[in-house]
């Protein structure tokens, strides 16, 4: 089994990256931890309170196989976390695969895994005229741009990027990932049924509830 990780900070974007943990760990199995430099809730920018299952100081990179990073709308907390940002450098030269979306790539940069490295990012270019340790030479203008084991995205391409990382770790997502139209199936293939076993599952849980 491989391994994944989220990376938690303040504000941090669930939208953003849904469509790949959900992808992971629904269609294919795998687990996540959700790694913070706090044990502590934070929340994210659509409001949702959630707590991490490990801290930078619990948790070594190199035991996973693919760190992601979600945006934020507020990166200046994630940008002075020492503790996020030498977890991140601890990742350097190795051979983790760093998943970067939005806004999130300016920690990557931050902390030397983007040097030398083509990227993109969903900041404003402001942001990276602000930042000497952003390369902005190396600054890409496309939706997803993936250089060796970094992955980097624009915001609104969170689709694109669940894509490209998935397929970098070779999982089979058909043709059309998460592109299908309801015009396209009959009130057949929209009528869903248990299996059997499935059912009497069901059923068998069922009985631990009153009716």
């Amino acid at each position: 089994m491989r391994k994944f990780a989220v990376m938690l900070y303040p504000d941090f974007s669930l939208q953003e990256i849904t469509c790949l943990t959900s992808a992971l760990t629904i269609w294919f199995g795998q687990s996540v931890d959700y790694i913070a430099s706090e044990n502590k809730e934070y929340r994210s920018e659509e409001g949702l309170r959630v707590l991490p299952t490990k801290t930078t100081a619990q948790a070594n990179i190199t035991d996973y196989d693919c760190v992601i990073l979600p945006g934020t709308i507020n990166p200046l907390p994630a940008l002075f976390d020492k503790s996020l940002i030498d977890f991140l450098k601890s990742g350097a030269n190795t051979p983790v695969v760093f998943a970067a979306i939005s806004s999130s790539p300016a920690l990557l940069s931050k902390a030397g895994i983007l040097d030398g490295k083509k990227f993109t990012a969903g900041y404003f270019m402001q942001l990276a005229d602000t930042f000497p340790f952003i390369q902005k030479e190396n600054f890409v203008h496309r939706a997803v741009v993936e250089d060796g084991n970094v992955i980097t995205a624009i915001g609104m391409f969170f689709r694109e990027f669940a894509e490209t990382v998935l397929k970098k770790f070779q999982y089979d997502i058909g043709p059309r990932f998460m592109r299908y139209s309801p015009e396209e199936y009959t009130e057949e293939q929209l009528t869903f049924y248990w299996s059997e076993n499935d059912y009497q599952e069901f059923l068998d849980e069922l009985k631990e509830y009153p009716m």
